[in-house]
């Protein structure tokens, strides 16, 4: 036996420590791409006994790798081909501690389900703002770890901007206790922004104070068909204007990514997919504090001035909630209808909300050259400047082929265009190891030096996640090594 298996078991308890049959859950990344080999997987019920884990792990010099609901996409939460890592899965650790209605806080454990968060806000009379399509599955100890976006970041900020607090157990196995939810704390180094973001390298998020905001009392979706991403950019202008900060959400969809969906899920019945004139469409959102009617009334003038201005080709309103949220159901529904469609190349890039209509057109046309045939799933967050920006193999071709001969080079091109535009090649899904030389290449020497500065000082015997996010020697000598 080995006595690490054993010393788990003593603290985690028997059932909980998982070492034979089906382990995929846990071994196989979300998008079904790599699956790894653990020595166990743990899971641990507090943070005493992930503090436990951790101690154990490091005098036995074996890494471990957090894990929340494994939905990621950087390949970031799953063990390597060895056998010989720990997965610390976080799931059992899913309590919401306290609902703090006076401060607009709510405190709550790692493994706790984001939609759950969400019910349990909403069930007090809340808004927890934080959605995802994963959030059914994905958990908040994850999004965290990855500082996941979503659909309302133009209006509320990204995880890292909902955050006032964290429990964090560190590479040494103890505990840092700061789930204060101050929103004013400026003693020394902000270690809960260095956390978050850092894909369970530095330290193992096992709770967090997170913002709740009352709930609106109007919330107006539309769906706009529009003529190019130029307009639709020029609709965002608008909407800034006509709603300042109501605007909560701003999504755009091609007409490629929206046919995969009428194809793939022909129950839906997706607004203008068969439109020549609306080669884009766009989903935006208004919550207000004001009444239905008087919000209704602000929403209604932006889309006619839009219309009046030829952003817009033609809207739809949702009458209801209902309504809005089969709307909301559509654009979520792409990533599955891409799926469906066979193996594509993701791209998760963020530019100047200014540029991007410039860099679709220039990096549409340089694929199209380069791979004659090739065709664009182009959607996301148009309101934050963070593009989905994925290469579908041909129509006709065979997807594996496609990503053996060709992901390498689809990849260059479109990170070398993201560069040349001023902007970055992971917005929200993080590096994990699939974009670890991709980083390498694209991020500035100084800052890969601090970042692996702060590596070797937070994880001197690195096992935490090794081999994610960031690398503790420099490329060129671990390419000669």
């Amino acid at each position: 036996m080995n006595p690490l298996i054993d010393q788990l078991r003593a603290i985690v308890g028997d059932a909980h420590v998982l070492t034979g049959g089906d382990l995929t859950a846990w071994e196989q990344d979300w998008r079904q791409r790599e699956r790894g080999k653990a020595l166990a997987v743990a899971r641990p019920s507090s943070a005493q006994q992930v503090a436990g884990v951790v101690r154990a792990c490091a005098a036995a010099g074996t890494s471990l790798v957090p894990q929340g609901g494994n939905t990621g996409l950087a390949v970031g939460s799953i063990p390597d081909a060895s056998g010989t890592q720990i997965v610390l899965s976080l799931q059992r650790m899913n309590a919401i501690r306290e609902i703090d209605a006076a401060n607009l806080t709510v405190t709550v454990e790692a493994g706790c389900v984001l939609q759950v968060l969400q019910e349990a806000a909403e069930k007090a009379g809340f808004l927890f703002p934080l959605s995802l399509a994963a959030e059914g599955s994905c958990t908040l100890g994850g999004n965290l770890a990855t500082n996941a976006g979503g659909t309302q970041v133009l209006r509320y900020g990204n995880a890292r901007d909902l955050c006032l607090g964290l429990e964090v157990v560190t590479a040494q196995g103890e505990i840092w206790e700061g789930t204060s939810g101050l929103r004013k704390d400026n003693t020394g180094y902000d270690l809960r922004d260095l956390l978050i973001g850092s894909e369970g390298t530095l330290g193992v998020i096992t709770a967090a104070t997170m913002k709740l905001y009352p709930r609106p009392a109007a919330q107006l979706t539309a769906w706009a068909a529009v003529p190019s991403l130029a307009h639709a950019v020029a609709l965002l202008g608008l909407a800034h204007r006509h709603l300042g900060a109501s605007l909560t959400g701003f999504e755009v969809m091609g007409k490629f990514a929206l046919s995969l969906v009428a194809r793939h899920l022909p129950s839906m019945r997706v607004p203008f997919v068969d439109d020549a004139a609306a080669p884009w469409c766009v989903l935006l959102e208004n919550s207000d504090s004001e009444s239905e009617d008087h919000a209704r009334a602000r929403f209604e003038a932006l889309l006619e001035a839009a219309l009046e201005d030829g952003c817009v080709g033609d809207a739809v309103v949702a009458e209801n909630l209902a309504q809005a949220r089969q709307l909301w159901h559509i654009r979520e529904s792409i990533p599955l209808a891409q799926a469906e469609e066979g193996l594509n190349i993701k791209h998760d890039i963020s530019i100047a909300v200014s540029r991007i209509p410039e860099f679709v057109a220039a990096t549409d046309a340089l694929l199209q050259s380069e791979i004659p045939g090739v065709r664009l799933v182009n959607f996301g967050h148009l309101g934050d400047g963070n593009l989905h920006y994925n290469v579908q193999a041909p129509a006709e071709g065979d997807a594996r082929a496609f990503l053996r001969d060709h992901e390498a080079r689809v990849n260059a091109l479109v990170y070398e265009a993201v560069e040349r535009f001023g902007g970055s090649f992971s917005a929200e899904h993080g590096i994990g190891s699939l974009k670890l030389r991709t980083l390498e290449k694209h991020k500035s020497p100084v800052a890969l030096e601090m970042m692996r500065a702060i590596k070797r000082a937070l994880d001197p015997q690195g096992i935490l996640n090794p081999g994610r996010v960031i690398d503790t020697t420099p490329a060129s000598e671990s390419a000669s090594a």
